[in-house]
């Protein structure tokens, strides 16, 4: 092995070495103050970031509270309520509610839904009956001035039984009369009018001492004259709502005009008539537009017949 000789270090050296040492000290300085610097620029970027969030979130929360300030303005002044009356609790609504339900049935307007064509219809139209049945029953539930209902012809062992179970909720609980008998068990021929669109007579008012029969049918065939055929047998009077006398065509690209009306449907436009007197206010609020009708010019249709209620 070779062995260098040794060198002593004289003052000069000792000098050029401190020299390099203080360079690399700076060196490692500067870069850890552009790290320092790289991280406080991103902590700046982050705490500005959120703050911009915040100010967002911020800013939805006071707009819900004054959207939410702005509704309960609106329900305030829509029903009277002030300081001195107070808005009506639920529980109070419900209790109203079916206290004019109840009266509905000794002094309300009699209506039959007749349920005695279900056997021939789809498990599909079934289940639409059904919901058509729920809205007839919630409309009413909302009224001033409720009918008294009845549903009549369905079985227990029915499918349209077991679907409105399925489907309606407390369905049992209606303030209605369900009941496995004929609306001409319940009522004398002659007090019974079977409305449907086939009919001759235009109904005109509603009469109080009568009894209107819907025909509880969804057909998707649209088989002609189904309730009218049935209203025939039972050998009772009908009438059609004054869609031709109130209502004009409408073109549409189309050309589809139709006066087949769901039950429900129709039990708004009576029980609208039946409120406001007025077959046109009635027909405009309810008639659906896609069945290619709209309400005729006033100087259309003939003066306003008024409803006979008691």
């Amino acid at each position: 092995m070779e062995h260098f000789p040794s060198r002593q270090m004289n003052g000069d050296s000792v000098v050029v070495i401190t020299e390099v040492m203080d360079l690399f000290h700076i060196e490692v300085d500067e870069a850890e103050d552009q790290t320092g610097r790289g991280d406080a620029r991103c902590s700046r970027n982050v705490l500005r970031k959120q703050r911009h969030w915040e100010k967002q979130l911020a800013a939805k929360k006071r707009k819900r509270k004054e959207e939410k300030q702005r509704r309960k303005l609106n329900r305030e002044q829509e029903s009277g309520a002030s300081m001195d009356n107070p808005p009506l609790t639920k529980r109070v609504i419900k209790a109203i509610t079916k206290e004019r339900l109840a009266e509905a049935q000794s002094t309300g307007l009699k209506l039959c839904v007749d349920l005695s064509m279900t056997d021939c219809m789809s498990d599909k139209e079934i289940s639409r009956l059904s919901g058509q049945l729920r809205r007839l029953y919630g409309s009413n539930r909302k009224a001033t001035r409720p009918f008294h209902l009845f549903l009549t012809d369905l079985r227990e062992d029915s499918r349209l039984y077991r679907e409105c179970l399925r489907m309606n909720d407390g369905f049992l609980n209606y303030v209605m009369d369900i009941t496995e008998e004929s609306c001409l068990d319940l009522f004398p021929p002659g007090n019974v009018i079977y409305l449907t669109p086939d009919a001759e007579q235009v109904l005109e008012r509603v009469d109080p001492d009568k009894v209107y029969i819907l025909g509880g049918l969804v057909d998707e065939s649209i088989q002609k004259k189904i309730s009218y055929s049935r209203a025939k047998e039972l050998s009772v009077d009908t009438a059609r709502l004054p869609i031709d006398k109130y209502m004009v065509k409408k073109n549409n690209p189309k050309n589809f005009h139709s006066k087949i009306l769901a039950i429900n449907q129709v039990f708004d436009i009576l029980i609208t008539f039946c409120d406001t007197g007025s077959w046109t206010k009635a027909l405009e609020t309810w008639f659906p537009q896609g069945k290619g009708y709209v309400v005729a010019p006033d100087d259309f249709h003939r003066p306003l017949v008024t409803a006979t209620q008691t």
